[in-house]
């Protein structure tokens, strides 16, 4: 596993819009998480307009990327794009489209508006809400501007979700945690208690019901026993969405939720959808198996507490997901670690990329002797994957040695 003298692109390469100029075709090679998948769809749709011929691939680790790129034979005309880290510090033939602290959607915007496209503002939103950005916050507000100027988003009372019908929306979202998430009968459940239709579509509600069910679900995510003050913080986040009314998706929030799921359950329908082909319903499907399996881990999950670490133990179920989750609702620590057979997942809720603490538990896992072992790190999270007959005690041991 090689992890030394990786940069953010090739020392000779240059800059993203530049390196397309001319390309007869752009293999573009992205991250595996909602965010990536957003830059990447961004840029494949201003390929598109300009008649350049590309492929998006998406792979879950460094070294996958690396090999993706190293493998692959360029025609003169051709341009290999990477979002996410690449240890590939003697290839010169690709460019990185983003850094480890900001978010891909970001300087895919970049690119996109520099080759004289326009980019879809609706999954610009939604992949910086994946990648932890407040939709119009900071470098954001030009892009909620847009949107709104063009009729794409409106804010509104209720609950982020993805779907037209609440109790499916609910139950599945990764975006908060509440006693019935992840059961679908349990969800109903709690909701037949309003005076709301609940198998009419978002569409028909009134802002009465949206409100009820808004303070219906914040009330059972903040007063579950097993919820930590950070959970508070979490569903107001979630709380009084940015709907779409001509998007894929009922809201940013859940287009964002979408995207996350995807990007880990199958990559080709996020990717399929990012790039703004008809994926809406194969794309669900893998967010509602993400969303129960995410939910049903934790809840079965065993958990340990060090000083600034929360330890969780899965036995199966998306690493990455629950790590978000229970950093967002269930960690009295600010940072997370699910182990499960073979990989863990890494989450916080602070602001630095933990792309070099995963790239050094990854190294000493190599050093003595581990098999298998690769990673990927980005904004507030991480991720190893490594023979599964390592102890996750040994892993624990070594990520808090590291932080």
């Amino acid at each position: 596993m090689a992890t030394d003298g990786r940069s953010p692109r090739s020392a000779s390469a240059p800059a993203p819009a530049a390196a397309l100029e001319g390309t007869g075709f752009v293999h573009v090679v992205a991250r595996a998480d909602g965010d990536a998948l957003a830059a990447s769809g961004l840029l494949a749709r201003a390929l598109a307009a300009r008649g350049t011929a590309y492929q998006v691939s998406v792979a879950r680790t460094v070294a996958d990327r690396t090999a993706r790129i190293a493998d692959r034979e360029l025609a003169a005309d051709d341009a290999t794009v990477a979002i996410g880290a690449v240890d590939a510090p003697d290839i010169e033939s690709y460019t990185r489209l983003d850094a480890d602290d900001r978010p891909a959607t970001l300087a895919a915007l970049e690119t996109v508006r520099e080759l004289d496209a326009t980019p879809d503002h609706g999954l610009a939103l939604a992949g910086l809400v994946a990648a932890g950005v407040e939709p119009g916050a900071g470098e954001s507000e030009w892009v909620l501007e847009a949107a709104a100027e063009r009729g794409l988003v409106e804010r509104r009372p209720g609950v982020a979700i993805p779907t037209d019908g609440p109790v499916d929306g609910l139950a599945h979202t990764t975006r908060l945690r509440a006693p019935w998430s992840g059961d679908v009968d349990a969800t109903r459940d709690a909701l037949t208690t309003l005076d709301v239709a609940l198998e009419d579509d978002l569409e028909t509600f009134t802002s009465d019901d949206h409100r009820a069910i808004g303070s219906l679900v914040a009330l059972d995510a903040v007063g579950d026993d097993a919820a930590e003050p950070i959970a508070a913080e979490t569903i107001q986040r979630a709380l009084r969405p940015y709907a779409t009314p001509e998007g894929p998706f009922a809201t940013i929030g859940g287009y964002a939720d979408v995207l996350e799921a995807t990007a880990r359950e199958e990559p080709g329908t996020g990717a399929a959808l990012a790039m703004g082909h008809d994926a809406r319903d194969p794309a669900l499907d893998a967010w509602r198996e993400h969303g129960r399996r995410a939910h049903g881990a934790l809840s079965s999950a065993s958990t340990s507490r060090y000083d600034g670490l929360f330890a969780i133990g899965i036995d199966d179920g998306p690493v990455e997901a629950v790590a978000r989750l229970a950093a967002a609702t269930r960690s009295p620590e600010p940072t997370v670690l699910v182990t499960a057979d073979g990989e863990a997942a890494i989450a916080t809720r602070g602001e630095g990329a933990l792309g070099a603490t995963v790239e050094a538990v990854a190294r000493e896992l190599a050093e003595v002797g581990i098999d298998g072992v690769a990673y990927d790190g980005g904004r507030r999270r991480g991720y190893l994957r490594y023979d599964a007959s390592v102890d996750r005690a040994t892993i624990v041991q070594i990520v808090r040695d590291r932080r």
